[in-house]
């Protein structure tokens, strides 16, 4: 971190004012260093990362004392503070280009009551993307997963390293963000390699030169894209077939989201790709279940339920907005 912004954010938390005295916190915080491997530089800094440790401990015990349907929880990310963990691990993807293919791909189709494709072999196990803005890779390795296993009945895992290194003429930024649609249209020009063949090296935040010495997994050069139109019936319609890539407003909740149906949904400025691979109705509250790309140990195992059938335009969080789903020739 740059010692401006060091400074910075050392002052603001200097003068947060915590519910415990800060001995309260420090155990935990020493724990939490341990546990994540964290590299603290300084005395300085130690201060700096205790006081945000603190503040978003506070921020837990606030939320789960009340009468909420999703718990938070300290996890690999609680010595952050949201602006840091935004300019990290989020990104602004590129929005769509007016005129882009909106279609209600499923006219007509009646969605089932619940789907839930994790187990089935539609879904890859959970990713972690590190502090590269790489989530719109991530989710459009989720879409071509499915769709793979979709057209051949078997699970591949395919590179997210290949689009952020690779993909530069189609609009997309590597660790800066991109959109899933122009991840399609590269693929579409230029297939797409396994994971085994093109592993991640991307989660410290590098992009890394593009690699062309891999070979793109058969069938996946010419593949089609279809936009999900702009409404909750249409993309439980899309997500009934298969998993489906959305972008969403990932709010400060999503940071330390631990559990439970999030009902904090009424952002719609996307800034984080995600899978959406499933809904249901829970205790009476209907939910979208979304794979996301922050490892195994968050969330309820790297996934996410947020509230469905929400009376908003684009969508709980967004995720009407910018769905899509690419179809193997």
């Amino acid at each position: 971190m740059k010692t401006a912004v060091l400074l910075a954010l050392s002052a603001a938390v200097a003068n947060a004012k915590l519910m415990h005295p800060r001995e309260k916190y420090e155990a935990d915080f020493v724990e939490h260093v341990n546990k994540h491997n964290l590299n603290i530089e300084s005395g300085k800094e130690f201060s700096m990362r205790l006081s945000i440790f603190a503040a978003n401990s506070d921020l837990i015990e606030i939320h789960n004392a009340g009468n909420s349907s999703y718990s938070l929880g300290h996890n690999e990310y609680s010595h952050l503070s949201f602006d840091e963990f935004q300019a990290l691990y989020l990104s602004e993807p590129a929005p769509r280009k007016e005129g882009s293919r909106y279609v209600n791909a499923f006219e007509g189709v009646k969605a089932d009551d619940a789907v839930d494709w994790v187990g089935t072999g539609y879904v890859t196990d959970v990713k972690n993307q590190g502090s590269c803005g790489s989530c719109w890779a991530f989710s459009t390795t989720g879409g071509m997963e499915g769709a793979y296993y979709k057209k051949n009945s078997k699970t591949v895992s395919f590179s997210e390293q290949q689009l952020v290194s690779c993909d530069t003429e189609y609009g997309d930024m590597g660790c800066n963000g991109g959109l899933m649609d122009n991840a399609f249209q590269y693929i579409a020009a230029n297939g797409l390699c396994s994971e085994d063949d093109y592993p991640y090296t991307s989660s410290s935040g590098s992009n890394a030169a593009c690699v062309s010495s891999c070979t793109p997994v058969s069938g996946t050069s010419g593949i089609t894209y279809t936009d999900v139109a702009n409404d909750e019936d249409s993309l439980a319609a899309a997500v009934s077939q298969q998993p489906i890539s959305v972008a969403v407003d990932a709010d400060f909740h999503w940071q330390l989201y631990s559990g439970g149906i999030m009902t904090s949904v009424s952002g719609t400025s996307l800034d984080h790709g995600v899978l959406a691979v499933g809904y249901g109705t829970d205790s009476g509250s209907d939910f979208w279940k979304i794979k996301n790309s922050w490892g195994s140990s968050w969330g309820e195992d790297g996934y996410i339920r947020i509230s469905r059938n929400v009376d908003q335009k684009n969508g709980p969080c967004g995720i009407t907005s910018s769905a899509s789903y690419p179809t193997l020739a």
